[in-house]
């Protein structure tokens, strides 16, 4: 057995007050910190929208105002076709024919020209790199160009950059008249050589840094995934494919790195104009580093916990120095107790402030007061005992000696009257069988009624003598043949009323078992016409038997069937006896380890007869030892 160390009243009370404050400033500290701690990330996160839109913004700015300046090119280059279309015209529509340098020449010399064939290939071009250029390898420019040479309008492009050189050139484009070809014009002016479009984006992008000092790269990519203003930087092959993916799926994105603590948001401006061939859409690229607001995300935690702990020491302190002060008045009331149970019941509780304490004060002075009364009287209790005591083991022996006298007395006087009894019975049954063998026919039912009585009259003294034997004998349980006890007392009965065919049977009873079938016989025989039939069988159910003996007389009604085997019970038949014969099977049974019950010869119908049907446990004999 393990020994529980006790604490005082006062720790529990120090323990509850500073679990509950614990408990209390964590939750307060917890909230607090959420909320400072969704502040700073609602903060940040502004500032980036802040930062991305004030981009946005720039960029459409900037894209509308260079739509502009394109525009304005428009009316020099819608002239130059004019030349185009004459000398097509006078080289007989044949393209082959067509002088495009001198051609170029009479426009200036800032103008290419280019011939483009139905099948979207460029067949003649005063610019030689682009001659074979197949526009089918960009479907939608493709599909766009076959518009226009299918149209019959002049069509100005922007200010784009090659593929192939990236040289800053404005397109423009007119179809044939017999649209076969589209002619293209790509300007190239001095004014569109010192278009310093890349270097603005690069400028503008390092100054939109200063107003998010989280932000620490910004890159630029055009509709193609090139990137702008930055010529020699090398692109990653994952950073290729978030641009591509940005392009194709025309939307932005946003990737985290925490090893890097860094965020990687892509934007996609749509600057699609349906006017234009050209896409002008841009994908900005923003890294922003996450250590700051991590920084201070850290700073904020250690700040709270510094404080919850402080909160929490200093409430330990005031809780200690509380609870010392409130559990004092209790301390010297356990003292007070501790006193008196020692034994001082002279000694009284101190009085302290508080109504509570001194009601328990007036209450626990009554008590003992209360207390030293029933003790004394107790000792005046107490020797009165004492002398009852000394006389009462002699009063309960003279008791059990007078009643052992009485039992044997009344015992002397059964054995007395049962044997009286039995001679007189005896001797009745003699004269009435001399008197059945020498009167009429006609007289013989008187005294044949006569020797029923007599019969009856033993069945009881031998039944009152059965119970003495159970009550008072305890004959020890033995291995019994129940075979040959059946049919020792079918052979009372060699009117062939009663049937047995069974086999050797070993049981677990006593002596007292023949006085079960001998009952039950008789009860059988007793409520049956002359006719009537009674059977015994035994049935082997494994570690016990079913014992049922049946008979073929009234039956027993089912409301007289959970009682028919209590003591005096008798039943409702002229034949009924005292009510013993059942009661004695009953005990006998259950002394044997068995149950008994009450049925029907033939199920549900109680006209065919009675059944009691009884078990005992089974003993295996020595043959059925030896194969287990």
């Amino acid at each position: 057995m393990t020994c529980r160390k006790e604490r005082s009243f006062n720790q529990y009370l120090m323990t509850f007050f500073i679990l509950l404050i614990v408990v209390v400033i964590s939750v307060l500290s917890s909230l607090s910190y959420i909320e400072a701690r969704d502040e700073l990330v609602e903060k940040n996160l502004l500032l980036q929208d802040e930062t991305e839109k004030s981009i946005l913004q720039w960029m459409a700015l900037v894209d509308a105002g260079l739509k502009k300046y394109d525009d304005s090119l428009n009316d020099k280059m819608r002239h130059g076709f004019k030349n185009f279309l004459e000398e097509y015209e006078r080289s007989g529509r044949d393209p082959s024919a067509m002088d495009l340098r001198r051609l170029k020449e009479d426009l200036g010399g800032e103008m290419d020209l280019y011939v483009i064939n139905a099948e979207g290939v460029i067949e003649y071009s005063t610019y030689e790199k682009e001659v074979g250029l197949d526009f089918k390898k960009v479907p939608y420019f493709y599909e766009y160009i076959t518009a226009l040479r299918e149209g019959d309008t002049f069509s100005a492009d922007r200010v784009v950059r090659e593929q192939s050189t990236r040289k800053v050139r404005k397109y423009a484009y007119m179809p044939t008249p017999d649209h076969r070809y589209l002619f293209e014009l790509g300007l190239v002016t001095d004014l569109l050589k010192d278009r310093s479009l890349d270097l603005s984006y690069v400028e503008t992008g390092e100054n939109l840094k200063t107003l998010n000092p989280d932000l620490t790269e910004i890159r630029f990519f055009d509709s193609m995934g090139n990137i702008i203003g930055n010529k020699s930087y090398q692109m990653p092959v994952i950073e290729k494919e978030r641009v591509e993916r940005a392009l194709a799926q025309r939307e932005g994105a946003v990737y985290t790195d925490p090893a890097k603590r860094s965020e990687v948001h892509f934007l996609y401006l749509d600057l699609r104009d349906p006017d234009y061939a050209s896409d002008m859409s841009v994908v900005t690229e923003l890294t922003y580093t996450t250590a700051p607001i991590q920084k201070k995300l850290n700073t904020l935690f250690i700040s709270q916990l510094t404080i919850s702990l402080l909160a929490i020491l200093l409430s330990i302190i005031f809780t200690y120095v509380g609870s010392r002060h409130i559990s004092r008045p209790i301390s010297e009331v356990v003292e007070d107790i501790d006193r008196i149970a020692r034994g001082d019941l002279d000694h009284t509780i101190r009085h302290t402030k508080g109504i509570e304490f001194s009601r328990m004060e007036n209450a626990i002075n009554a008590m003992v007061r209360t207390l030293k009364e029933n003790i004394r009287r107790a000792q005046v209790s107490e020797e009165a005992l004492k002398q009852y005591s000394e006389n009462l083991e002699v009063i309960v022996d003279k008791r059990t000696a007078e009643l052992k006298e009485a039992n044997e007395e009344a015992n002397l006087y059964l054995d007395i009257m049962s044997h009286d009894i039995n001679n007189a019975n005896a001797v009745s049954l003699g004269y009435t069988q001399l008197l059945l063998m020498n009167l009429p026919e006609k007289e013989r039912g008187e005294v044949d009624r006569i020797r029923q009585s007599i019969l009856r009259s033993s069945g009881i003294t031998q039944n009152v003598a059965t119970i003495r034997k159970i009550r008072q004998e305890a004959l020890p349980l033995r291995t019994v043949d129940l075979d040959r006890v059946i049919r020792e007392e079918v052979a009372h009965h060699p009117d062939g009323r009663v049937n047995y065919d069974g086999e050797r049977v070993l049981v677990r009873a006593d002596a007292l078992l023949p006085e079960v079938f001998s009952n039950l016989i008789g009860n059988a025989l007793k409520f049956m016409e002359e006719e009537g039939k009674v059977c015994i069988r035994v049935e082997d159910r494994g570690e016990e038997v079913l014992v049922s003996v049946e008979d073929t007389g009234p039956g027993i009604p089912d409301a007289m069937k959970e009682t028919i085997f209590n003591r005096f019970k008798k039943g409702k038949n002229k034949q009924s006896g005292k009510g013993l014969g059942l009661y004695i099977v009953r005990s006998l049974v259950e002394r044997y380890g068995g149950t008994v019950r009450a049925d029907d010869r033939v199920e549900g119908a109680p006209e065919e007869g009675a059944a009691i049907r009884f078990t005992l446990l089974k003993i295996p004999d020595e043959g059925e030892r030896r194969q287990a």
